[in-house]
């Protein structure tokens, strides 16, 4: 199973959860909806899912895509659950220090519901951040250094020594490179298949 945690105002029906979907066919990929712009409700609605997410007390251990805050909050779930593998795209690994120049700023959640960026909420996401990712923790970057919104060097220097890092020139933070990461993903779950009775 694969689990898409998608972006901050994005949703479970976002461009990349479907083709997600799409292109994973026959996998199964469930992507679940959840208030990224709050950080401790985030973190509290993904732990209840993945804490019941069915086969987690049978050791089969679901493979996690996280893209842009996806990424972020998947970063900390990996500490908490197992996963097969964690695959981040774009992601926002330092949130507050990404966020600062939108302060003051209204945004709107895919729901409907708007905020406005304040220092409190930036604060509010440094609990759940890693500085030392590399503990054995399975996982694979995929970045575009064209990311206008996030700078790639940082995911770069933060996996150096622990991370698969596949780095494209160009592109932007919707990311241009999906189905090429998609096809890496895939050959993760097809080679799960064929381990498991």
């Amino acid at each position: 199973m694969l689990v898409y945690i998608h972006g901050l105002n994005s949703s479970s029906r976002s461009f990349k959860a479907t083709r997600l979907r799409e292109r994973l066919d026959p996998h199964s990929v469930v992507a679940i909806d959840y208030p990224a712009h709050r950080p401790a409700d985030a973190v509290a609605l993904l732990s209840d899912f993945f804490a019941t997410l069915p086969g987690q007390h049978r050791g089969i251990e679901p493979t996690v895509v996280g893209s842009s805050m996806g990424g972020f909050y998947g970063q900390y779930l990996a500490r908490r659950f197992r996963f097969s593998h964690l695959y981040m795209i774009n992601p926002a690994l330092t949130p507050w220090s990404l966020f600062r120049e939108y302060i003051g700023e209204i945004m709107t959640a895919a729901d409907g519901e708007r905020y406005q960026v304040s220092e409190a909420l930036i604060e509010s996401t440094r609990p759940y951040g890693i500085t030392e990712p590399c503990d054995g923790t399975p996982s694979t970057l995929f970045l575009e250094r064209g990311d206008e919104v996030i700078d790639s060097r940082i995911a770069e220097r933060l996996y150096a020594e622990c991370g698969r890092l596949m780095v494209w020139e160009g592109g932007d933070h919707t990311f241009q490179h999906l189905d090429e990461a998609i096809e890496t993903i895939r050959q993760h779950l097809d080679d799960l298949d064929r381990t498991r009775p």
